[in-house]
């Protein structure tokens, strides 16, 4: 059936497609844009079949809608309007929610090169920026203790492998720290509960290193595209690197209670949970209506 599925669908977008949009066209006297537009409810439903006929069309003019910059961004719906020989006067909302829909599009693709140009940022102890950013971490979850040094042991009681925090940035750079602290920052009281559950006798596990492994999961499912749903429904405009932060808090809040819930034998089966409970986001993100956004109050 898979099979018979990808011939079908080769067979419509090499073919087929062409002559419905021709036809459909003659009927309405509208383009394939202007009908998804008017069609469908803003959203992940919009945007992602707005991008899908951007992407398939043979115009150098709609494809290069995929790549622009928001200062680019009016010239180019303009140029888009005129290809396309769209009547505003006939079609008053179309422009408007086009626009909507390239913001959404161009702006994910903008907020990936952010977060991946964080992510490279390498920790510097050096840098006092860096440094302060790893102590506030630590007062916010552990506002009762002090540390003994920069250098301590003590780093191992909110989650970290070594002495020195610094070495287990190194797979997700800044951004693995700067989810931490947005996490501990925004949802103080839940980030302090998630680390309580995290040293619980039998079922902890390392609080900063899962925190790190799951900046991972948020980068790799958006680098794959597979956030696109979540941010289309959750931001009506341009994402900004909040949104990926707090889809991160998502993540955080989620996991602990899907490991509480799982009762792993031992830290040892991670592997075998995290997995299992990626799959679980991955399924929740092919949801058209999907938004994964964390349901407790943040701190005021």
């Amino acid at each position: 059936m898979r099979m018979l599925g990808y011939i079908w669908q080769y067979f419509y977008s090499s073919f087929l497609r062409f002559w419905v949009k021709w036809i459909l066209g003659l009927v309405t006297g509208t383009c394939e844009l202007q009908r998804i537009c008017a069609q469908c409810r803003a959203g992940a439903l919009r945007t992602t079949q707005i991008e899908y006929s951007l992407k398939s069309s043979k115009s150098k003019v709609l494809r290069a809608a995929l790549s622009l910059k928001e200062s680019e961004l009016e010239d180019h719906l303009a140029q888009i309007i005129r290809e396309k020989r769209i009547k505003e006067q006939k079609d008053p909302t179309f422009k408007v929610n086009f626009r909507q829909c390239l913001l959404q599009i161009n702006g994910y693709n903008e907020l990936f090169e952010a977060v991946e140009e964080l992510r490279k940022e390498v920790f510097d102890s050096d840098k006092e920026e860096h440094e302060n950013m790893l102590l506030k971490l630590w007062d916010l979850l552990m506002p009762s203790a002090k540390l003994e040094s920069r250098i301590t042991k003590q780093w191992g009681n909110i989650g970290f492998q070594g002495d020195d925090p610094k070495t287990d940035f190194r797979g997700m750079g800044m951004l693995g720290l700067t989810n931490l602290v947005f996490f501990s920052e925004t949802f103080t009281d839940e980030a302090r509960q998630v680390l309580s559950h995290a040293n619980h006798p039998t079922l902890g596990y390392s609080y900063a290193i899962v925190g790190i492994n799951l900046t991972e999961m948020a980068y790799s499912l958006m680098k794959s595209g597979a956030l696109k749903p979540h941010f289309y429904n959750a931001v009506s405009g341009k994402p900004q690197m909040q949104h990926f932060h707090q889809f991160y808090c998502y993540l955080a809040y989620e996991f602990d209670k899907f490991w509480l819930e799982e009762e792993p034998e031992s830290i040892m089966e991670f592997n075998r949970y995290r997995e299992k409970f990626h799959d679980k986001v991955k399924g929740q993100l092919q949801e058209p209506e999907v938004t994964l956004i964390m349901t407790a109050d943040p701190k005021k």
